[in-house]
């Protein structure tokens, strides 16, 4: 019931910019923490922000501190990754979670619920 679909990968040059927008249903949106994280071919899994049911907190890898931000809306349920300055070391599949607690967000095992994932390239 619960689904989680990511959208707005793709390939872009290093330096340039891509949204990435994860559309949530069949869960009350506004009571869930809501986060992000990345695996790299040969990678574990790892966290690079998240963002509280109410958007008045955030949090973020020192990785892509800076460079990315998390937003969400509500009304749409909606979160988004506005990824900025890319590298070629953000190449990875980004993963939309949602959290019903609020443990520790920067751990994977800390959420329920997971979307399929969307590709990212950053070419040099």
């Amino acid at each position: 019931q619960v689904r989680l679909v990511e959208s707005g990968g793709g390939l872009v040059q290093a330096g340039g910019s891509l949204r990435l927008s994860c559309a949530a249903s069949g869960l009350t949106f506004s009571t869930y923490a809501m986060g992000w994280f990345r695996q790299a071919p040969g990678k574990e899994r790892e966290f690079v922000a998240a963002i509280l049911s109410s958007g008045d907190n955030v949090y973020s890898a020192n990785s892509v501190k800076g460079r990315f931000t998390i937003s969400r809306d509500n009304a749409k349920s909606t979160v988004a990754l506005q990824m900025n300055s890319l590298k070629p070391e953000d190449t990875a599949v980004y993963y939309c979670a949602a959290s019903p607690l609020w443990n520790d967000l920067t751990i994977g095992k800390t959420y329920r619920y997971w979307g399929q994932g969307t590709q990212v390239t950053v070419s040099a």
